[in-house]
């Protein structure tokens, strides 16, 4: 039987079933994708089959825009940007992709009609797993932003078949497990088997002469393997943009040795294959031994080359010259992992396209700008020599020629300063030897920038002064920002519906129109709708806290949230210390009173990072002995979430009275959880840290809880030589909590569980916790107190959301565009959706991407 919109689709007049956008249209296209992509009926289909058939519908809506956006660019020739992440972390699509066209209350109602639930559709997706914490949440907000703006962009990075891993929990212990997040396929990527390079590793180089005379160098590698594209849209919101995201899948040359299988060397058959795939199997292996290291260079040379690549290619595309290379494109190194960039841009320019080296190095230095995201100076790679050696040859010689001629520009300069060579050369000459990528990100890029005022400072003041120095020119800052329309309008419909009756549709897109809600920050009719929707989101958290975690919530508590990777810097084991305490006054003075509440934390501890893994252990210790102890029950909970993401945090931002963004002063780059709590109107509780410092300055210092020790304070206090065992022996309070985890108080008397945690604290401290835990506490105290004012707190709690509008990320982007890309909006006509196009041929329809 004929399917009884097929003769609808073609008639004049009605939207096509591709690309229309009314509830009818929609509800007929999910029913033919159920059929004719997913093979079923709707009687016997199952959630995945329900998702997989919208998903398509959605998809097919996207792709009518994307070859539009192709098509645009084509013909303009825009200078283009290209995000370089080893990391993304978009979140789930299909919620943001149906906000973005405008459809989602046409597809709810459409699937109404059927009996299917949206919510349950969107719930049921996996949330890619391309990246780990800050640094892929924000490319993907980047990502969100160009597109929006509408920004000529393509974001390059890996497609990993596992995610960084699924956090459980055993007995408190965190346990890594893969994360098999293509279990069920990915109906949001497009494979592009005909777009794909070659990757060489290892081997040796050869001098040789060409037919014109010159001496040139190639590269013999020890192995080959191929990086194949593999494409996923970027909608912009509410216009016609649709950018790219193309990351890289490793596969081998050839998949199957049919020689090998002949002669009944089954496993030798697949041996290359299994090989070549392993690059792009797992975000982020464990690089504590050789044999990681060496798997994770090899996974940022991979997507560099593969990047670099695609690129020339589109250069050749549109006839342009190598030596115009960077007049097309603006490369963005998001952190030091993709720097190798700088000697591949030079290797294929030199070897593969016979530029001479000043003329390659002039296009180098134009073309790519460098973004760094960290003070800690281990964060800084580096790569031992003899490794690099072995699997970049051809790298380490052009690393070495920049090096010289850079060295000698130096000795120029700076006569006699041999201290000053020694400190800027991307060759670390202490044993064993390394090569420092952020020394070489900094001489190949034209632009390098810090990600909040302090840190920008610091990079200048600290690990990149020498560079500061040199190029004063070069250093800027932008302060990170993230997307309000995940973060709020898709995390938080009930607010953003709110905004919306208040300050008129399109807030999202100019979000310094939130400042309109000041007005009403004291309108007891505005406030109480406001309390309603906080009750509403946290009643939400607490039902999916109960079923992650077995804990029960009261929504009424005062929720204190800590959700982040898992850091010493980022001190959750402070957070802990200030439990412990109210704990210890409970148990000593069962009368007392306080501000009942909600402890949350979530985040992930890299597999190898003993002592934060013990961290994560023991916030789950105290959590077990705290919420079974009937003293402080209903004044007291603790709850860890495990495996937090991006989908968690849609329930949990929201639902957040106070934010703890508590790292020590002068650590953290700039962190953008602060800025997702906020937005939706959670306090901040915080040291004058990252962009904490900004933020307070926009929030009001009286809407802000301010404590601990400030940057410089901190490096006086280093320097004068810090004792924490007498802020221990001083302070009773301090003393009485770290001796409950000490003793065995929440380890079952066992007295050695925490002690490394313990002897760290009392011996070292490298963070500060025991300097600042009298000032921590004392705002703790302030904190609680002011929630106890419902009207107070819901005035600031407004104040928050109103003031937040300068961290989207549109405006940082915005700030790129004008300061460092050199790149204009290019808006694309919307496509025609009453005319079906006949589909172009794939390799000419992605030409000039």
């Amino acid at each position: 039987m004929e399917h009884p919109h097929r003769e609808s689709a073609q008639s004049p007049g009605r939207e096509d079933i591709r690309t229309g956008l009314t509830e009818e249209t929609i509800r007929l296209a999910f029913l033919d994708n159920l059929l004719y992509v997913q093979g079923r009926f709707p009687e016997v289909a199952t959630v995945d089959d329900r998702f997989k058939a919208l998903a398509y519908t959605v998809r097919d809506r996207i792709l009518r825009r994307w070859m539009s956006t192709i098509e645009t660019y084509q013909r303009a020739n825009p200078r283009t940007v290209c995000y370089l992440s080893a990391e993304y972390l978009p979140g789930p699509f299909l919620g943001s992709n149906l906000q973005s066209l405008g459809i989602e209350e046409d597809a709810r109602r459409a699937l109404a009609g059927l009996g299917i639930d949206l919510e349950d559709l969107i719930e049921h997706e996996e949330e890619p797993g391309l990246g780990n914490g800050g640094l892929g949440r924000l490319a993907a907000c980047f990502m969100d932003s160009l597109a929006s703006l509408q920004v000529p962009a393509t974001g390059y990075g890996i497609r990993y078949e596992y995610g960084i891993f699924t956090q459980l929990l055993r007995g408190g212990e965190q346990i890594e497990i893969a994360d098999n997040w293509l279990r069920l396929g990915n109906p949001w990527e497009v494979q592009r088997p005909q777009i794909a390079y070659d990757v060489k590793i290892g081997g040796h180089t050869e001098r040789f002469t060409d037919g014109e005379g010159r001496l040139r160098v190639r590269w013999v590698p020890q192995d080959v393997f191929r990086g194949m594209a593999i494409d996923t849209a970027i909608v912009g919101h509410r216009v016609n943009t649709v950018n790219l995201l193309r990351l890289w899948a490793a596969r081998a040359p050839e998949g199957f040795d049919f020689l090998a299988f002949n002669r009944g060397d089954y496993y030798g058959a697949v041996l290359r294959e299994i090989r070549s795939e392993t690059i792009s199997k797992v975000l982020y292996p464990n690089d504590e031994g050789e044999a990681g290291k060496r798997l994770r260079l090899l996974q940022q040379y991979f997507f560099v080359t593969c990047s670099l690549q695609d690129m020339l290619r589109v250069l050749r595309s549109t006839g342009m010259p190598p030596e115009r290379f960077h007049d097309k494109f603006c490369v963005q190194l998001n952190d030091t992992h993709p720097a190798v960039a700088v000697a591949e841009l030079m290797r294929l320019l030199v070897d593969e396209c016979c530029l001479d080296w000043d003329a390659a190095w002039r296009v180098t230095r134009h073309t790519f700008a460098y973004t760094n995201h960290t003070l800690l100076p281990e964060a800084l790679e580096k790569w031992p020599l003899e490794l690099f050696q072995s699997v970049l040859p051809r790298h380490l010689e052009i690393i070495y020629e920049i090096n010289a001629r850079f060295l000698d520009w130096i000795r120029r300069r700076y006569p006699k300063d041999e201290e000053r060579v020694r400190r800027v050369s991307v060759i670390d000459e202490t044993p064993p030897r390394f090569v420092r990528m952020a020394h070489l990100a900094c001489i190949g890029s034209f632009a390098i920038n810090g990600v909040a005022q302090i840190h920008s400072r610091l990079l200048a003041q600290t690990v990149l002064r020498d560079f500061h120095e040199i190029w004063p020119q070069k250093f800027q800052n932008k302060t990170n920002g993230v997307t309000p329309r995940r973060f709020v309008m898709l995390s938080n419909p009930r607010l953003a519906a709110l905004f919306e009756e208040t300050l008129g549709p399109g807030w999202e897109r100019d979000p310094d129109r939130l400042q309109g809600l000041e007005r009403h920050a004291d309108d007891p009719g505005f406030q109480e709708r406001w309390r309603a929707i906080r009750r509403g989101c946290k009643e939400t958290f607490a039902a999916l806290a109960a079923r992650h975690s077995g804990v029960r919530l009261d929504p009424a508590t005062l929720f204190d949230v800590q959700a982040k990777r898992i850091h010493e810097y980022k001190r959750q084991h402070l957070n802990l210390l200030h439990v412990v305490t109210l704990y210890e006054r409970i148990r000593r003075d069962p009368s007392i009173r306080m501000t009942p509440r909600s402890f949350i934390f979530g985040g992930k501890a890299a597999p190898g990072y003993a002592m934060a893994k013990l961290i994560i252990r023991l916030i789950s210790a105290v959590g077990e002995t705290v919420n079974r102890d009937p003293l402080v029950a209903g004044r007291l909970t603790v709850v860890f979430l495990p495996d937090f993401s991006v989908k968690l945090g849609h329930a949990l931002y929201p639902a957040a009275d106070l934010s703890e963004q508590i790292s020590t002063a002068g650590k953290e780059a700039s962190g953008t959880g602060n800025m997702k709590f906020a937005m939706n109107g959670a306090l901040t509780i915080g040291t004058l840290d990252g962009a904490n410092i900004e933020m307070r300055e926009a929030l009001g210092a009286e809407n802000f809880f301010l404590f601990g020790l400030t940057e410089s304070e901190v490096a006086r206090t280093l320097a004068a030589g810090y004792r924490p065992w007498e802020h221990y022996e001083s302070n009773p309070e301090l003393k009485r909590a770290i001796d409950l985890i000490a003793e065995g108080a929440f380890s079952q008397g066992e007295r050695g569980a925490f002690q490394p945690l313990v002897d760290h604290l009392l011996r070292h401290d490298s963070f500060l916790l025991l300097a600042d835990y009298p000032s921590y506490i004392a705002c703790q105290e302030r904190a609680g107190a002011a929630f106890l004012n419902e009207r107070g707190w819901t005035r600031m709690s407004i104040l928050n959301a109103a003031r937040m509008g300068r961290f989207s990320s549109d405006r940082t982007i915005g700030e790129y565009c004008r300061d460092i890309w050199r790149v204009e909006p290019l808006p694309v006509a919307p496509p025609d959706r009453r005319t079906p196009r006949p589909p172009e041929p794939a390799p000419a329809a992605i030409s000039a991407r």
